[in-house]
């Protein structure tokens, strides 16, 4: 047996019928519902719970990452954008035109997270505008969670049926 055809035995390129993409697609749904802007969502409980120094160090998290994050996107944004159209073209053209399950695989993980990635850099606008301490802070955040986990709920649905039409697509012609 040659590498590639090992390499490709341990890596089922079959993406929707392999066990590690379901799993690898809920741990990544699962993380970006716990780190709400960088922040552990723990903290943002203890915060409101507790207040005081907690909540210092809620602040103090959420004024570094957003900052991090619209500087970020301030700076190279326009270049993040056209590197992500052009890899999501890529994407779209070997998913759709080609029917390459891998590519489609990849598809339905990246475009839900770019959403997701617009949603944060609108809430990171949002905290910057004002929203930045205190309870309007906690509402800010956890409706940011709450807006993560319906994405991630549709996200992980639409990409169930797909997978479930592929597998039986393939299982009716293979």
């Amino acid at each position: 047996m040659s590498m590639y055809q090992v390499l490709f035995e341990l890596i089922d390129m079959r993406s929707f019928s392999n066990l590690w993409y379901w799993i690898m697609l809920a741990v990544m749904w699962s993380s970006a519902s716990h780190w709400v802007l960088g922040v552990p969502f723990d903290v943002i409980s203890r915060a409101r719970r507790h207040g005081g120094e907690m909540q210092h160090d809620l602040e103090t998290l959420v004024r570094i990452n957003t900052g991090r994050m619209l500087y970020i996107a301030r700076t190279a944004g326009v270049w993040l954008v056209a590197f992500l159209f052009f890899l999501l073209t890529v994407l779209m053209v070997l998913g759709v035109w080609y029917r390459i399950e891998f590519a489609q695989a990849v598809l339905f993980l990246m475009v839900p997270m770019s959403i997701l990635s617009l949603l944060s850099l609108r809430t990171a606008g949002l905290i910057e505008a004002g929203e930045n301490e205190g309870d309007a802070l906690h509402r800010r955040l956890i409706r940011h969670r709450i807006g993560t986990q319906a994405l991630g709920m549709v996200s992980i649905f639409v990409t169930s049926m797909f997978g479930m039409y592929a597998n039986l697509y393939i299982g009716v012609l293979g």
